[in-house]
């Protein structure tokens, strides 16, 4: 069975993608897409859906942002890995904004 790969992606572009969402400058979601090694993008499913232009997206693609890098390489990240992100329009993917990829880590319980 694939292992599900929670995701954060902050995004760092568009400059005014808090404005337009709340503040919320952060998207989180998941994709079982990292189990398929040859993929040079990675198809996110969010958690909660974005405003951009008056659409919300519930899903978005992201692909590594400079050229010979891949995506599996936020796996060993620990800061995060730079991607572009796309989002849907009339049935094809755009890429509208960047930002940084990271694992999404579970937060540990206070003892």
């Amino acid at each position: 069975m694939p292992e599900l790969l929670k995701l954060r992606v902050h995004i760092t572009e568009p400059w005014d993608f808090a404005r337009q969402n709340e503040g919320r400058e952060e998207l989180t979601g998941w994709t079982y897409d990292q189990e398929i090694d040859e993929l040079e993008e990675w198809e996110i499913e969010l958690d909660a859906g974005y405003e951009l232009h008056a659409v919300v997206h519930t899903r978005i693609l992201v692909s590594a942002r400079y050229v010979g890098e891949h995506l599996s390489k936020v796996l060993d990240a620990i800061v995060g890995f730079p991607v572009r992100i796309a989002h849907r329009i009339n049935g094809e993917w755009h890429y509208a904004m960047a930002g940084m990829l990271s694992v999404r880590r579970e937060k540990e319980e206070e003892i």
